[in-house]
């Protein structure tokens, strides 16, 4: 039986004199690992990619997490280098993608800068440097160049009772890791609350009018997907919601001979 494809969204990135589209292996692995997929980078061409063509060959997407950031005239805000770094390559493929995934009910796992991009593609905001915001904690990882510790589980967010994730993990508190600095300011309108951290930021969204799972996390389950039962259990939902999917497209095909 063949394994499911999931695209997978990319950065741009300048080195070694050339521009690649790469996307972080913690993410690929995870998609093996953890949801039993087959991952498929999407470069970011914009408008030059057929988003409808490659939606109905693939059973799922995800939009991984990055170091830039949306751009801010994407939300109707100015943008600072401070801001930064940008990449409106991405923001112009992994937007339009967010929303026909969504159209089409092709289930969804947006990590981190991909929560981001899936509130700014529904109409919400962002706001920025969260950590100077009176009572808020500081999301930002640890200084530390070892990436076990900048990655390590050091707080705690409340699932919201009969949401999504509720059925993920089961209502009540999860441990977590946090490595951002923006967070959802305003929330997009098909989107609701899945979980929030104890400073009440915003750490899950899902699109409640969904024809499929379509959810979006702050945190990086990536990392320990391996060793952490929470952080494998959003890739094994994931993982099941693919499969449903490529089920019932098979189905479909089949009927259709």
């Amino acid at each position: 039986m063949h394994k499911p494809l999931v695209a997978v969204s990319t950065d741009v990135r300048q080195f070694e004199n050339y521009t690649w589209h790469a996307a972080p292996q913690q993410y690929l692995e995870a998609a093996i690992v953890g949801s039993d997929v087959t991952p498929i980078l999407v470069p970011n061409f914009g408008d030059r990619i057929d988003l409808d063509r490659l939606l109905a060959s693939v059973d799922g997407v995800m939009i991984t997490g990055s170091k830039s950031n949306v751009h801010p005239s994407l939300y109707g805000e100015e943008a600072t280098e401070a801001n930064g770094p940008y990449d409106t390559d991405r923001d112009a493929t992994t937007l339009p993608l967010i929303r026909k995934a969504i159209e089409r009910g092709v289930p969804l796992l947006a990590i981190c800068r991909g929560l981001q991009e899936m509130n700014v593609a529904l109409g919400g905001t962002l706001a920025a440097e969260i950590q100077e915001r009176e009572g808020s904690l500081d999301h930002r990882a640890p200084v530390s160049d070892d990436q076990d510790e900048r990655f390590a589980i050091r707080h705690k967010l409340s699932i919201k009772p009969g949401s999504c994730l509720a059925d993920v993990f089961g209502a009540g508190e999860v441990m977590i890791n946090s490595v951002h600095r923006q967070a959802i300011d305003r929330l997009g309108g098909r989107l609701q609350v899945e979980a929030v951290a104890e400073d009440g930021t915003v750490e899950a969204v899902s699109v409640k009018d969904s024809r499929a799972f379509a959810v979006g996390v702050q945190w990086h389950p990536e990392y320990w997907v391996k060793s952490d039962s929470a952080s494998a259990k959003i890739f094994k939902a994931f993982g099941e919601a693919v499969r449903l999917h490529a089920a019932a497209r098979d189905g479909t095909r089949q009927a259709a001979e």
